[in-house]
């Protein structure tokens, strides 16, 4: 009877398991993605308060690129977790489907950060491209890349969404005097960029956010590696129940040599 409700637990595990990360794969992380390239180009005009998208620059595709091959650098993206001769044309196309969401929405959260014209254009490409760049030739720890991902986003983010996003505003602000004072004596046509209305901030926070979440979320180990997985505590599970088993078998010999 132990080894009954083992092996049932172990069909009903990997049943859930396996239809958990099928789930996460194809349907989860293309929503993220998907809401995040959406999100990344969006805008919200200063004036009339209608809906802007911005399309990404050419450099935000190159940083993207970066970044994936970043992701596959430090084995954040297993290739072969994704694309094998053992799964089926459909899963195939559907996991390329999914990592081509990643590659738009990596692309529109830097579009999202990035401003759209200016001087501060190329000083933030510049940044971007100097620190991407440079972990190609670094150690890599995915743990520390992944919060100097979020430390780059987060610096970004701010710097855009106050200090150009103020010298841009039509209306007077604390924050529009204080960058006037930082950049006294420059020509500020060299900074000239849209004014954008400050919801475009907090949607910009959103879609940072929720990448930084798909992220997280990226499996990084195949099918059969969790299949293996799922076997190895399995049989855990069965060598328990047996040991279990034989104590009690012993304890009632015990008991019945006692009892005569």
């Amino acid at each position: 009877m132990p080894f009954l409700t083992v092996g049932l637990l172990f069909s009903m595990t990997e049943k859930n398991r396996l239809r958990n990360q099928a789930l996460l794969r194809c349907i989860l992380l293309p929503v993220i993605f998907l809401t995040v390239a959406l999100l990344g180009g969006l805008r919200i005009g200063a004036e009339d308060h209608r809906f802007i998208f911005v399309a990404p620059p050419l450099v935000t595709l190159l940083f993207a690129v970066l970044l994936l091959g970043l992701f596959v650098r430090g084995a954040m993206l297993k290739i072969h977790a994704w694309f094998s001769e053992n799964y089926s044309p459909l899963v195939n196309f559907s996991h390329a489907l999914t990592l081509i969401t990643l590659f738009f929405a990596s692309a529109l959260a830097f579009n999202s950060v990035l401003p759209e014209r200016g001087l501060f254009f190329w000083l933030f490409s510049f940044f971007f491209l100097w620190t991407l760049a440079n972990n190609f030739f670094s150690v890599f720890e995915p743990k520390r890349f992944l919060i100097s991902l979020i430390v780059l986003f987060g610096v970004a983010f701010i710097l855009k969404h106050t200090i150009v996003a103020a010298l841009n505003a039509p209306q007077e602000s604390y924050w529009k005097e204080l960058a006037q004072k930082i950049f006294e004596g420059v020509t500020f046509g060299a900074f000239n960029a849209p004014a954008y209305a400050p919801a475009t901030g907090y949607i910009s926070f959103f879609a940072l956010l929720l990448f930084m979440f798909g992220l997280f979320l990226l499996p990084n180990e195949t099918i059969e590696d969790e299949i293996k997985q799922i076997a190895e505590t399995s049989d855990k599970l069965i060598e328990a129940k047996s040991d279990e088993a034989i104590d009690v078998i012993e304890d009632e010999d015990e008991l019945t040599e006692i009892s005569k």
